[in-house]
């Protein structure tokens, strides 16, 4: 099993990660790691902070002569901006954001002790984790993408497009968007909002191509694939709904035009049973079955705006406007990069209790037992 914890606030001294339960032998490629968090600084539309920060990750722990060793990886990434102690209080809480509720419930009149962590700042950390995650799925074959579909209602037409040439096309957006005319109208709107103090949501897609079938089980809730990758994606700030396959469009259609229809090729190469339609999104009964998994998750607009929403000051308790950090316009296409690592999580956590081993070539012949199995078939 695949686990991983992070600490550090937004301006503390660096963020921190821990990750257990890679087998020994993966090659870790720091560059990897780092081009991972370079990704998840730019996008359109994003504020001051991305310039001040250069994300690059430090491992501490687990790795030797570039690759794993089996014991617990740590790592770390520093804040150039450290200036936690010296950051006035914010008594006045942002509508939207963790503020209000976290200073209620820790008893505090300062919400700069909550907004410090629940700031999406923590995700460098998940970034770097899924990133050995995400070199742990490419000795299989196995890897993950992102595109944004949707931004403030503007939506991508990728219709048809397979997914290497969405991961190409988004790759040379400035918005990680695989539709050059959309996004034109999408970056037209984000500056609409930069000059109404205001801000933009949206909606990522997440891509896992070449996953065998069997992750995940049946047997128990807590087991389904699809449910795991619900609650990662969930965690990730923002984040308001996730959809897997035809997601909510599935609930206005018949069986007859949702369900994917399986059919059998003995001259196929591998898996012999396969689909002309994927409207499940690679998952049946919380286990992939072979196709491509898809995933996406609607961000809401972050909270902190150009121009305030009003609020209640929570020391004087009169009506106040809300405060003001430094943020961004929009924050879709780093997201899609954040969704990118906590879905490579899962599914190396999956892969691993499927095919557990304490070593990469244990898991390796694992697995080519397994598929040869299934290609008998």
């Amino acid at each position: 099993m695949l686990r991983y914890l992070t600490a550090g606030e937004s301006h503390g001294k660096c963020l921190v990660g821990i990750l257990e339960g890679l087998p020994a032998g993966v090659p870790v490629d720091e560059t990897y790691i780092n081009t991972q968090l370079k990704r998840r600084q730019s996008g359109y539309g994003r504020g001051k902070r991305m310039s001040i920060e250069e994300d690059t990750v430090e491992i501490l722990s687990g790795v030797r002569n570039g690759r794993t060793i089996g014991s617990p990886l740590s790592f770390t990434i520093a804040n150039k901006d450290f200036s936690i102690d010296n950051l006035p209080e914010v008594t006045a809480p942002r509508p939207g954001h963790a503020d209000l509720a976290g200073a209620l419930k820790f008893g505090t009149h300062d919400a700069r002790d909550i907004l410090e962590r629940s700031s999406a700042r923590e995700t460098a950390a998940r970034v770097a984790a899924g990133g050995f995650a995400k070199l742990f799925l490419a000795e299989f074959g196995a890897r993950i993408i992102s595109h944004t579909v949707a931004l403030g209602g503007i939506e991508a037409n990728v219709g048809g497009v397979s997914p290497g040439e969405i991961e190409t096309k988004a790759a040379a957006s400035c918005l990680n968007c695989a539709d050059s005319d959309s996004e034109k109208k999408m970056i037209a709107l984000i500056n609409e909002a930069r000059e109404n103090g205001d801000t933009l949501g949206g909606v990522f897609e997440v891509i896992a191509v070449n996953v065998p079938p069997g992750l995940g089980s049946h047997v128990q809730w807590d087991k389904k694939l699809d449910g795991r990758l619900a609650r990662a994606l969930m965690s990730v700030q923002a984040v308001k709904g996730v959809e897997i396959g035809l997601g909510f469009e599935a609930a206005r259609r018949l069986g007859s035009e949702v369900h994917d229809e399986i059919f059998y090729d003995a001259n196929r190469d591998g898996l012999k049973f396969y689909r002309k339609t994927n409207n499940a999104g690679g998952i049946e009964g919380g286990i992939s079955n072979g196709e491509n998994i898809v995933v996406r998750a609607a961000l809401k607009p972050i909270p902190t705006l150009g121009k305030p929403l009003s609020s209640v000051d929570l020391v004087s308790k009169k009506e106040v406007k809300a405060a003001k950090e430094r943020a961004d316009v929009t924050v879709v296409a780093a997201a899609g990069v954040i969704g990118e690592a906590v879905v490579a999580l899962e599914i190396a956590s999956a892969f691993s209790e499927k095919f557990g081993g304490d070593s990469l070539e244990e898991v390796k012949r694992n697995c080519r037992g397994y598929v040869e199995y299934l290609s008998g078939l």
